[in-house]
């Protein structure tokens, strides 16, 4: 006989104990919901091979040279630094090609070094933005995942997406997929402005927005170790997603792994 007893909503574990559902699911992009060939071969391709023509098209417009204001102080900054690859960015008055192909140079040093900053970001963003509007660009998600999000939503479990890209770019990579529009399955969107991916206090700020009573009610999911690392310093659950095309892990990573969000 079984005994039947109120329990929370939750799966059972292979030891017959049952797992409450997180309340909160964060989500890593690249490695995670993404295949990292589609950011390295065809979305950060696109917002390098565009920048001189977005720039040249979009150059008076209020947003652009908000934009362009983020980058020259950012420069100035790198320039300070000894950045490698920073180049001066004339004044206005030097004419906007002369402006537009030291931005250009600098931005592609930008990513080339693969930084996470937010002068960056932004305008790839908005690049991007302009890609899809265009069908130039569709977002790509693992078959796993238009699913797991469909599922979670039933279930009340919020879903949360944290990615070194703009909340914009997140937005269009969601809103743009090979399923279609999947944002009706996602909470919210963060990105750097609550800090970067490998450092312990970005998850501390992120549990804090979310309003959960303790860190372990969000289950964190990345395929980087560092990342994974910082998140559970700062309380979270965390599983390290394996796909097809993700570095190697530290052997004795000791983090529970998965291969599709339909394990979850």
């Amino acid at each position: 006989m079984i005994k039947r007893v109120a329990t929370k909503a939750g799966t059972v574990d292979s030891n017959f104990k049952l797992q409450p559902y997180p309340r909160c699911v964060v989500l890593d992009i690249e490695g995670t919901t993404t295949p990292i060939s589609f950011l390295t071969d065809v979305h950060f391709p696109y917002a390098r091979d565009n920048v001189g023509r977005h720039l040249s098209a979009t150059y008076n417009s209020a947003e652009t040279q908000d934009d362009i204001k983020l980058l020259r102080s950012q420069v100035e900054d790198d320039l300070k630094q000894g950045v490698l690859g920073a180049v001066p960015i004339p004044s206005e008055d030097a004419g906007k090609e002369e402006v537009i192909a030291s931005l250009v140079a600098n931005v592609e040093a930008m990513i080339k070094a693969d930084r996470k900053i937010t002068a960056l970001k932004q305008l790839q963003g908005h690049i991007w933005r302009t890609g899809f509007e265009n069908n130039e660009l569709e977002g790509v998600v693992f078959d796993d995942v238009p699913e797991a999000l469909e599922k979670w939503h039933a279930l009340g479990i919020k879903v949360y997406i944290y990615s070194s890209g703009s909340r914009l770019a997140q937005r269009l990579i969601f809103g743009n997929t090979n399923y279609g529009d999947l944002r009706k399955y996602l909470s919210g969107f963060f990105d750097t402005a609550v800090g970067y991916k490998r450092e312990t206090r970005s998850y501390v700020e992120i549990t804090e927005s979310l309003g959960v009573d303790k860190p372990s009610d969000i289950l964190f999911v990345t395929d980087v170790y560092q990342e994974a690392t910082a998140a559970k310093a700062a309380g979270l659950e965390v599983v390290i997603s394996i796909r097809s095309g993700n570095g190697p892990l530290p052997e004795n990573h000791g983090f529970k792994t998965i291969n599709s969000f339909l394990e979850i």
